[in-house]
């Protein structure tokens, strides 16, 4: 067995622990720049600084900021604001729709909007939005409304994206396009789920 150049060959961590330290210091560096000085402001350049890391590093894993700053913000989402079944359908989406409300009133929201804002004129951003972070979640809930139906809890005749636009889709109207009054807050999470439970709810005897 070959012995160890010196202390350092022996408690260095493996290579995919190294890399993950390495992702975390770059997202972390670029949400902070983002919220320090804004989306515009921020470079590879200065999350390198910031974070530590190699551009070359940063550059062979994301194409540019806009990529760096989606993951950034997928990876807090994921976290804070899972999509887990609870006992009832209703319970299910509340518990995420008030994570991710509480999730949107810091930092990630106002990155969130700028980002979506970019998407619009940027194609490539626009489709990992879609694939790696909408789509995902929605295959989640779309299996959550199916295992309602199984279950008795939800009208079997719904469709599950129209039910998750109108869930969801409020959230996301009032965080991109703020008007007088529209407050993100668990009020107003109960108040959606009152008025849409109360229409996709099974009633006794009706199939």
């Amino acid at each position: 067995m070959p012995k160890a150049n010196n202390v350092q060959d022996i408690d260095r961590p493996p290579v995919q622990q190294r890399g993950r330290k390495a992702t975390q210091a770059i997202l972390r560096a670029s949400l902070d720049l983002a919220e320090e000085s804004g989306l515009d402001a921020v470079t590879v350049e200065g999350i390198a600084e910031h974070s530590g890391i190699a551009k070359t590093t940063i550059y062979r894993r994301w194409p540019n900021v806009s990529h760096i700053l989606m993951d950034a913000v997928l990876s807090q989402v994921n976290e804070a604001a899972p999509i887990e079944e609870r006992s009832t359908v209703r319970e299910t989406f509340a518990v995420s729709m008030k994570l991710l409300i509480k999730l949107y009133a810091g930092r990630n929201g106002k990155i969130l909007r700028a980002l979506i804002g970019r998407a619009q004129v940027d194609a490539s951003l626009r489709e990992a939005i879609e694939a790696r972070w909408v789509e995902p979640r929605r295959r989640l809930a779309r299996e959550i409304l199916r295992s309602g139906i199984r279950r008795g809890e939800i009208r079997p005749d719904l469709d599950a994206d129209i039910v998750l636009d109108v869930l969801y889709g409020a959230i996301d109207h009032r965080l991109l396009v703020p008007y007088k009054n529209a407050k993100l807050n668990e009020r107003f999470a109960e108040e959606i789920l009152d008025a849409v439970f109360g229409g996709v709810t099974a009633k006794p005897g009706v199939s």
